[in-house]
């Protein structure tokens, strides 16, 4: 049988966290093994469903790569279906209806909660045929309930192997609402059945409700589909990741500049492993990698620094070219306009900065320096590499413009220049380099000083080096 698997995400908010990582672990299992992918949205629950949900949880689909065979199909559109199906199983014995009203199970749960798991159906099992149908006939408000079967229900979970649930536990679960409306474990198992769905992979908090799901299969004469449930999400203080912990939500990483491939990356590792130490994988090495038996029992630990980290992997592998469209799209508006029209050297700026950078924000950010701008420099870089000698490093800057007027515009040229005056002075070049750095870009650290130069250009290196002897001439040096 091929495989074929959904990812079925109900519309009332964002695409989280968790929910991304199953979408892929569904569609790396489909790209794996030549199968299907099929997205379904869960939108019976009107009240909280929206068309905006819907539609971030397509782009954040998107924006992943997670591309889907068939769909996007509307669990809404099954609603008659799903009513047959309950029907069906009153037909056959499986279900009943359920007269009860809330004030009376409320009542019974109350008092015995262990009774209130079969009080619908001795209530039920009181009225003869005819009473009932007289009931339904006077339009009196009713359930209808699957009657759970006595024994055990068992399976071969994929993930964690032999699982069993004793029936006695489960609760005579509602099928159709007093309103007609199906219920959750009614409407999916009707549709897994519906769309051929082989393989049901999702997270462990619906472990408990596959049991439920089984039985509707195996009562309406349906194949039961293979499940495997994937461990818990949690955060660093290993309770389940949620809000207090920072973005859950997928798009506010896109908002943050992780790069898709790194995201997709970071959310295989999520529970599953390779079997080797490779962290740093491609979609398509995940492809050829994944396979369930490799998904661990263990919840997971979402570890925001391991996602900067491969993001900025990600980042260094990627061609400068690939990124350039990012970045600018991160830039202010003048100076998108400026570096789009000198396209061959913001794409050289893009593959010098990329090398450090752990999001696209991080390029854009510090391509800034590059562009037609006085540099504000920073406190520890001034106090580490100018107050303490700001004479000294006026002078060394001022024969670094005199020297800079005439060179050779290259990073080989440049070296040459900066460490032939380090030479003559009789000092280490790093004395030269580090003052000239704070005057080129206000920082202490930045990318290579001779590739910064380089990119910087002839007009804007010599701008600010004035700029900063003249900050230099007005800086006081420390008393002894």
């Amino acid at each position: 049988m091929s495989v074929r698997v959904r990812f079925a995400p109900s519309p009332t908010g964002h695409l989280h966290v968790g929910g991304a990582r199953t979408a892929l672990f569904n569609w790396l299992l489909a790209r794996s093994t030549g199968g299907t992918f099929v997205l379904r949205v869960e939108d019976t629950d009107r009240d909280r469903s929206s068309e905006e949900m819907v539609e971030g949880i397509l782009h954040g689909m998107e924006w992943l790569g997670l591309d889907w065979d068939e769909g996007p199909s509307f669990q809404s559109a099954g609603l008659e279906r799903h009513r047959a199906d309950a029907l069906r199983l009153l037909d056959l014995g499986r279900a009943y209806r359920d007269f009860t009203t809330a004030e009376e199970l409320g009542a019974i749960r109350a008092a015995d909660p262990a009774r209130a798991t079969r009080y619908p159906r001795e209530q039920a099992d009181r009225l003869s045929p005819e009473e009932s149908e007289a009931r339904l006939g006077a339009a009196e408000a009713h359930a209808i309930r699957f009657r759970m079967p006595p024994g055990e229900t068992s399976w071969e979970d994929l993930v964690h192997g032999p699982t069993r649930f004793d029936n006695d536990d489960i609760e005579d679960l509602v099928l159709l609402r007093s309103d007609g409306t199906p219920t959750y474990n009614l409407a999916v198992a009707s549709d897994d059945a519906e769309m051929r769905i082989s393989h049901v992979i999702r997270g462990d908090d619906h472990l408990s409700n596959t049991p439920k799901q089984i039985l509707i299969h195996e009562a309406l004469g349906r194949s039961i589909p293979k499940f495997a449930h994937v461990p818990m999400i949690l955060g660093p203080d290993g309770k389940r990741l949620s809000k207090r912990h920072g973005a859950t939500a997928v798009g506010d990483y896109e908002e943050k500049g992780i790069l898709p491939e790194a995201m997709v990356n970071f959310l295989a590792l999520l529970g599953w492993s390779p079997g080797t130490d490779e962290e740093v994988m491609t979609r398509e090495e995940l492809i050829q990698k994944f396979s369930l038996d490799r998904v661990l029992k263990k919840s997971a630990i979402f570890d925001q620094a391991k996602l900067e980290w491969l993001s900025g992997q990600h980042l260094s592998r990627l061609p400068a070219v690939d990124l350039v469209d990012r970045v600018l799209d991160e830039l202010e508006p003048m100076h998108r306009a400026w570096a789009r029209d000198r396209g061959p050297w913001f794409v050289g700026v893009v593959d010098l900065l990329k090398r450090r950078a752990r999001t696209v924000g991080d390029i854009a950010a510090k391509a800034e320096m590059f562009f037609d701008s006085s540099v504000d420099p920073e406190p520890e870089a001034v106090k580490k590499h100018w107050a303490k000698d700001p004479h000294g490093a006026a002078e060394l800057l001022s024969a670094l413009h005199e020297a800079f007027v005439d060179v050779n515009w290259d990073a080989e040229s440049l070296e040459s220049t900066v460490r032939s005056l380090a030479h003559e002075r009789g000092i280490g070049a790093g004395k030269v380099i580090h003052p000239l750095r704070v005057a080129l870009t206000g920082q202490a650290v930045s990318p290579g000083i001779f590739e910064v130069l380089f990119f910087l250009g002839r007009e804007l290196t010599l701008r600010r080096i004035r700029e900063a002897t003249a900050h230099l001439r007005g800086i006081r040096a420390p008393s002894a």
